[in-house]
Parts: structure tokens; sequence; C-alpha cells
């Protein structure tokens, strides 16, 4: 996502640091090449024109160029202009005091419509909400039957019609309102069929379903790999239909970014969510200023807390803290912590929202992405006793695990030592923290001890290796 665009900026800004006081030159030179990088990331013309246009004007004052850090109020500039240009703050879903708030999604075929509507049900049931997907699409072979398969896996109802209406999606969605009015659904998502803005029947079709159920919010669902004919069928659709918002699909899978780039700043539309992977978890609601951090290699904490926040239950973390104040951090703990890092998706992707991390530093650097799976085997080939008590896996034991998970004993014992090492780090880190009363991430403040420099661990030379990143696991 954005990874090309982002890598092209940070060696402009790069170059500029380079150059410690800054000239006109030096701008000039700087926004050629930062036009040349929105224009491969194919942003429509006239937004980056504009948008060029704002940052020379703010950039060429004098109190950037007098600046002892221009390079840095440069990037101030270039970071606000990002956020404007996305929209500048967060604009959620509006949702209805009075039950039951209706979403229409409309779209391109092939947008990824269906699978939105799974994504936004998980995402509005995680919250506490009765969300009802009703199946719209009548045209598509086996539309319904997806639908009804993605709501099986989230456990969220599916409202289908019976024969006789399958002729009729308008009838189809105010039908599904009364039904949802009687069995308690708070949020009806109404998938419709993908259609082109110049299929005059069929967008007729979707002005009688909007007349008719008035829904709350009407998304246009745009993949994001379209580039700039994403701001043409925009404008067509929101003259039909009058839009409120875009929802950004596949944005996994375009490296430019260029449609989220334009879309926002032609039809002042706001981008509400986007899907940021196959997984029906992977579903994020649209931040500008995280997504300009993102962009310019600042990383994205917050978001990656969020995620840690979902995927973490407090009691597990509570666990986590008693067990290593008390040492007595194991290898079934060491499989709980790795669910949790799956469920907030791949190792590159969390390392992508650190700052400073970009896609040339993990090219550089790759991630093998079977170094978890490899790890996890390796802990299920052992008894729980071997698990709760690491000090039993002798050599014998040690040659049975690898049969068992299919790799050599070399790579069993390699893993073996790198926990060892991670647990006594890990028990170094809290005797420090508890020393200093300091409050350590996720975990509450540390109770005040006496004073103490906690004795070097012996044999604790270096942190474990992660793929080429000196990090632990």
């Amino acid at each position: 996502m954005f990874d090309s665009l982002s890598e092209k900026l940070q060696i402009v800004f790069e170059r500029l640091r380079g150059k410690g006081r800054l000239t006109e030159t030096d701008i000039n030179e700087a926004m050629r090449e930062v036009r040349l990088a929105l224009l491969e990331a194919d942003v429509n013309l006239q937004v980056v024109r504009d948008f060029i246009g704002r940052i020379k004007e703010k950039a060429l004052g004098v109190e950037v160029l007098e600046s002892l850090s221009p390079v840095q109020q440069v990037i101030k500039i270039v970071n606000d202009e990002l956020i404007d240009l996305l929209g500048g703050t967060r604009t959620s879903l509006e949702l209805s005091p009075t039950p039951p708030t209706i979403l229409m999604l409309c779209g391109l075929q092939g947008a990824g419509k269906t699978t939105l509507s799974g994504k936004l049900s998980l995402y509005y049931k995680k919250q506490g909400r009765n969300p009802l997907m009703v199946a719209c699409d009548i045209y598509r072979p086996a539309a319904v039957k997806q639908l009804q398969v993605l709501g099986e896996q989230i456990s969220v109802p599916v409202y289908t019609a019976p024969p006789e209406q399958q002729k009729s999606p308008p009838t189809i969605a105010r039908n599904a309102i009364e039904h949802a009015k009687q069995n308690g659904n708070d949020i009806i998502i109404l998938d419709t069929a993908g259609r082109l803005a110049i299929d005059d029947d069929l967008m007729d079709e979707l002005g009688q379903m909007q007349a008719w159920v008035k829904p709350h919010e009407v998304l246009l669902v745009v993949d994001a790999m379209v580039g700039q004919d994403a701001v043409n069928f925009a404008q067509q659709f929101h003259a039909r239909l009058q839009l409120t918002g875009f929802v950004m699909t596949k944005m996994d899978g375009d490296t430019r970014g260029g449609a989220a780039l334009s879309i926002r700043a032609v039809t002042s539309i706001p981008i509400k969510f986007m899907s940021v992977g196959e997984k029906l978890d992977a579903l994020e609601a649209f931040h500008p200023d995280r997504l300009a951090s993102r962009i310019l290699g600042m990383g994205d904490i917050l978001s990656l807390i969020e995620r840690a926040q979902e995927a973490v239950d407090e009691k597990q973390a509570a666990d986590l803290e008693r067990k290593l104040r008390e040492s007595s951090f194991d290898l079934n703990d060491f499989l709980e912590q790795m669910q949790s890092i799956k469920k907030l998706g791949s190792i590159e992707n969390i390392l992508k929202m650190l700052p400073g991390v970009n896609s040339k530093m993990l090219d550089d650097n790759p991630i093998d992405p079977k170094m978890l799976p490899r790890k996890e085997a390796i802990v299920r080939s052992m008894t729980p006793k071997e698990r709760s008590n690491p000090q039993l896996l002798n050599g014998s034991r040690r040659k049975r695990i690898a049969a068992g998970c299919g790799m050599s004993v070399q790579e069993v014992n390699q893993f073996l030592n790198e926990f060892e090492q991670m647990r006594k780090m890990m028990k170094m880190m809290m005797q420090q923290q508890e020393g200093k009363g300091k409050r350590i991430p996720g975990m509450g403040k540390m109770p005040h001890l006496p004073s103490s420099s906690p004795q070097k661990e012996p044999g604790l030379k270096k942190m474990p290796r992660f793929g080429k990143f000196r990090r632990p696991f």
C-alpha cells in the first residue's frame, strides 16, 4: 500500500537532509521529484498541480528558508498537505439514533462489494451491533450463495428473497428492512449488483432502491487498483445517487495509491474505510493523518495499538504480566503470543507500521513468512509437560520433536536457545522496570522497589535474530 510512492518521497527528503540549509533551487528540485512520484503513483494531474503549488507556496516562505531545521519544516508542510488532500479528519459512518441504520453498497463489477458486506458486518458485530446482510444482487451467478457463505463464517444472518421477489432488488431491500425491525437487527447492509454508470436501467434501479429505503449511507466501493479511472466513475455515480462516502478495496495489492489520493480531492466525498487484505477482519477505518504518516515513512503506531487491543485479551495480558514477574513464562505462553501476533497480520505489515521501517529496508532484509509457522510447529510437536518445563528436553526428546515437525535437531536446538535468551532478556527488563517503578506498556505501573542494579544475566550476549532484524521473536 503506497509502497512505491512512500519510497520515492523518502528518497527526496533524504537528499534534502544532506543539504543542511535549503535554497529556493533545492526546494524547486525537490518538488519536481515529488511531482514525478505522484504522477507515477497515478494521481490525477490537476490534483498533483494543486498539491505541488500549495507546498511550494508555503515552503518558499522566509520562515522555512531561514529556519534552523528547514528539512523538518518542509516535511511538516508535505505531511499537512497530504492530510488535507486525504480529507483532513476522520469521517465515520452515520449511524441512525433510531435503528436500523441502512448502508447501501454500490460500484463496478468485481470491486469487492459482497466481500465488503461481510467485512462491515464483522466490523460492527465486534462493536456489539446486530447486523443483517441483504442479498440484492440477483444478476451475478452465485452472488446470493457467496453472501450466505460469508454470513455463516462470521455468524451474521443473511436476508434472501423468496423466488417470487427475485426480479426486484428494491422490493427485496424494502422487505429486508421490515424483517430487520422484527428481528432486532440494528444495521442493514444492502449488497447490490455491480454496474456501469452508463447503464441507465441498472442505475435507475439503484435510484429507485435509494428512494424507497432512504439509506443513511450510500457507499461507492472502489477498487484501489483502477487508478485515475476511479475519479471518472465516482463522479458519474455521485451525479446519479448523491454518494455519502467511499470504501477503498484491495489496498494491499496497490503499491501506487493514486485512486485514494485523487478521489477525495476531486469529488470532496470522504473515504470512510479501506480494505487491506483478503481476510474478513482486514478492514480499517480511514484516518487521513495516519495514512499520511505511513506514506512519509513515519509509521502508524496508533493503528498498530488498536489492532493489538483487539487481538489481546485483558485477562491474557494480566496473566502474561504475572508470569513475566515470576519468571514462569513457558512455551505454552510463547504459543499464545504467536497466536496473538498472527491476529495482527503479517510480520511485514506490522513492521511497516513502525517509524523508520520502509519497503526498501524490508526488501534488503526480507522477513521469512514461514518463520512463525515453523516455530509454532516445533512447539506443537512437544507434549504439554515439555512445554511447561523446557528443562525436560534432553537429546532424545529433541530428536523426537524434530521428527514430529519435519525439521532438523539443529533447528530445534536453535529455537530453544533463542527462547531461553528471550526469557532471560524479559526477566532482566522486568527487573529494571520494577526497580525504577516505571510503567511497562499495556501492563500498568510497577510497584517501586528498592533501587538496585540488576546483575547482567550470564550468557546473554545479544538479542535473538528476527529475520535479519535483531528483535525478539
